[in-house]
């Protein structure tokens, strides 16, 4: 059973930043494609930004230019630096294989609030 933790999140005030970090237990981490998801109280879960294997990233166009996937394989981590936060972003962030076909870790709970 592949474990993800996720951390780094927090309170932030509109316009800050965070980096949010992912640790994977699996050993052929860095053969899969990655993905930051997030979900707002009384939402669906949405893919944010996604990272293939060799390193080529996407965004959703609500976060694009503001935030950076990154991944370091022989860590077995995957980053994400968040900027320019806004209230609308407050959800818990969560880390998986796109598609998502692991288990959910607890996520980490980012809250962008004055």
């Amino acid at each position: 059973q592949v474990q993800l933790v996720e951390s780094g999140g927090g309170l932030v005030q509109p316009g800050g930043s965070l980096r949010l970090s992912c640790a994977v237990s699996s050993r052929l981490f860095s053969t899969y494609a990655m993905g930051w998801y997030r979900q707002a109280p009384g939402k669906q879960r949405d893919l944010v930004a996604s990272i293939s294997r060799d390193g080529s990233t996407n965004y959703a166009d609500s976060v694009k230019g503001r935030f950076t996937i990154s991944r370091d394989n022989a860590k077995k981590l995957m980053y994400l630096e968040m900027n320019s936060l806004k209230p609308e972003e407050t959800a818990v962030y969560s880390c998986n294989r796109v598609p998502p076909t692991w288990s959910w870790g607890q996520g980490t709970q980012v809250t962008v609030s004055s």
